[in-house]
Order: C-alpha cells, then structure tokens, then sequence
C-alpha cells in the first residue's frame, strides 16, 4: 500500500504514451499520487511483459497494440515517452483540441525542490553528466544523477531534499515539450543529430534550446566557445553566460592554456589541473572535463574536490571503453557514437592502427567527412549494417 500525496495530477485523468523506461516511471508516479492512469503502446502485451509486470500492483488501465483516438475523450492530460514521436496522429488531434502534453523529465523539474544543473548537446552529455555528478559527490553533498542517463528521477522525488543537487542530462526528445529551464544549463555542442526525428536542422536546435529560454537573470547558462552551434546561442541567455574552451581563454569560465586547465570566474584564474592527469582518452574528453568543470564551479564546488574527482574518474560505459586485451589487441566499446562528430572524434583519439567495426540505424546524417577519416585512420573496417 502507499499513501496519497496531493499533487496537481491527482484526481486526474492522465495518458501515458510508451511504456519502456520513462513510462514505466511516470505510470507509477501518476498513480501513486491519486491519477487514474491509462497506458498506450504500440508494442504487444508479449513483448512488454516485464514493463507490464513492474506495475501490476498498481490499479492501470492498458491499451496496447496501437493508440486509439478514442482516448482523447477520456484523458485529461497526456505524457509523451522520449521515443514517441509528436507527430503521431494521435498528439497532433491532442494539440488541435488543446490538451496538455508533457514528459516525465518536465513533471520532475515542476516538482523537484532542490536545484537542478541540466546538461544538452548533441555529444558529450552522459560523460559531462557523470563527472559534473562525481565533483559534486565528492564535497558530501547528496547528488541526484539521472535524467536521459540511466533512469528517470521522477520516482526520486520523495527522497530528494532541499539541500540536494541534481544533474540531470536532457536530450532533445524530451526538451522540445519544456516550459522551464533548470538554474544552471549546459550546451555542450550542437551539430546534425536526429534529423530523422526533428526534420530540420532548426528544429533540432529550438529544441536543445529550450533548456535556455526559460531561465531568470539569476541562473548561469555554459556554452562551448569552441562549437559554433552553441555559441551562436548566446542570444539566448537571460542569466549569466560562461564558456568553457580549448582554443582561447575565456573570461568566465574554463579553458585549456600550454596544456593546464584554469578556471575564471571574471576576477581571478585558478588552476584545476594538468590535461596529462585526465585518464579519458581523446582530446573531446577535454572538452567534457571543461565543461563540467564549469558546471561544478557554478555550483559551489571547490577546486579540490574537482581535481579529486576528475583524476579518478575512469568514463562511462559504451564510451571508447575498453572491454578486453586478448593475444595483445585491445577491444574498445564505442557503440555510444551514432553520429558523424562523435565518431571522428573516437577515430583521432588513437596512434595505434585501428580495425574498425561499424553499423547501424542512419539517422538521415552526413557520413561523408567520417567516410574520409576512416580512409585515413584506420587499417581495416568490418560493416555490420542495421542489426
């Protein structure tokens, strides 16, 4: 059993589309605070059965197999899942008959009560995440650590306290629905990425946008200066702007200068460490330590604690991981770069000859540029295609 907690969604009618994690998620946290719950899917009961299995406790209505418009007449409110695209028929009547639509990562931070720090970008965003979330860590202070990485927060939300931080990573699916901006949000780079789902190139960058628009002139923004894509929205900044940069010093903000790390804050510059300490491979991970050093700074953490945590921070999975060293070869675990950039960007990070295994879904990108550094940087390639 567990209590009612009153809540906005409670008595409400609430439709959730998609039921893998996020829907799952928010399922549970609309019933538990009072909501009648349906849940849509496309998928059948077969192929949704441990999904179906986490919420049978809970009193849930399930239309699976396809998303009747039927539903319309009996909801109040729908929540979209991240791979739900809002095109479908059914979100199109929903908006021409003005019925909300939201996401589980948009119904958390309504709620949370602590400060949020979130983080975008078209790469980058999970190893930016975790190492912002490691620095944290590090002072003692309780860090929340979640969003498009690893798991929903919003069954977090009985637990986190005032004095909390969270660091939550945001993709473009689920910003395009935000009607609020976190106090402190990170752009780390904006290039062609999920134009299958966004169309255009515009689109894509209103939606990674979006964790900028509703800021106040009290909360930071932190752009790469080096990426002209988040750069270029600086015109969008209401609070204060930082960089962060290895081309150039920044003002305010973090930067690489004769191969050390500083921090500045306006006044004065500090330094956070040598980039020889950073156990990450690639020069792209320089860029992610410098943003998150930006990001643990604008929220109070010393320099101690962000050397402390980058020196051991050893990467996340799926990102130029290594997986095994047999007979001498040593096997990396990349399958995390679905785009052009972050591809190439695995591909320079290496001196030694490099055997390549590559496949996938296309995103409707241009694979020309990475085409040209395979010729170039590696020895062999082994095509897998769309398994």
């Amino acid at each position: 059993m567990f209590m009612v907690k009153a809540d906005e969604l409670t008595d409400k009618r609430v439709l959730i589309l998609g039921l893998a994690r996020q829907g799952v998620a928010m399922a549970r946290f609309a019933a538990e605070v009072g909501a009648s719950v349906i849940v849509s899917d496309i998928r059948g009961a077969d192929e949704l059965q441990s999904n179906l299995e986490a919420l049978a406790d809970l009193s849930i209505q399930t239309v699976l197999g396809h998303h009747p418009m039927s539903l319309l007449d009996r909801v109040d409110l729908i929540v979209v899942s991240g791979g739900v695209p809002l095109e479908l028929p059914l979100l199109v009547e929903a908006k021409r008959v003005g019925l909300p639509v939201t996401n589980d990562s948009l119904e958390f931070i309504k709620r949370v009560p602590c400060p949020v720090v979130g983080i975008t970008g078209s790469a980058g965003k999970t190893t930016t995440t975790a190492l912002t979330g490691a620095m944290v860590k590090s002072t003692g202070r309780k860090t929340w650590i979640g969003g498009n990485i690893g798991r929903p927060l919003i069954p977090e939300l009985t637990e986190i306290k005032p004095d909390d931080l969270v660091v939550q990573e945001l993709s473009s699916f689920q910003l395009e629905l935000w009607t609020l901006s976190p106090s402190v949000a990170a752009v780390l780079n904006i290039t062609p990425n999920h134009l299958d789902r966004h169309r255009n190139m515009k689109a894509y960058i209103n939606a990674k946008a979006r964790i900028l628009d509703y800021q106040s002139s009290e909360d930071i923004a932190v752009l790469s200066k080096d990426d002209p894509g988040a750069r270029d929205l600086s015109g969008r900044v209401h609070g204060r702007l930082r960089f962060f940069s290895m081309n150039t010093p920044v003002e305010d903000g973090a930067y690489l200068e004769d191969g050390v790390l500083y921090i500045s804050d306006g006044f004065q510059q500090r330094k956070i460490c040598h980039s020889s300490e950073i156990p990450l491979r690639g020069r792209h991970n320089i860029l992610n330590v410098l943003s998150a050093v930006v990001l643990a700074d604008s929220v109070g953490v010393p320099i101690g604690s962000i050397h402390k945590a980058i020196v051991h921070f050893k990467g996340v999975p799926h990102r130029l991981e290594e997986v095994a060293v047999i007979n001498g070869v040593q096997y990396i675990n990349d399958s995390i770069a679905t785009a052009p950039e972050r591809a190439i960007a695995a591909l320079e990070s290496f001196s030694k000859p490099i055997i390549l295994l590559a496949g996938g879904r296309d995103k409707d990108m241009v694979w020309t540029t990475w085409a040209e550094k395979v010729l170039t940087n590696t020895r062999g390639i082994i095509l897998f295609g769309d398994l």
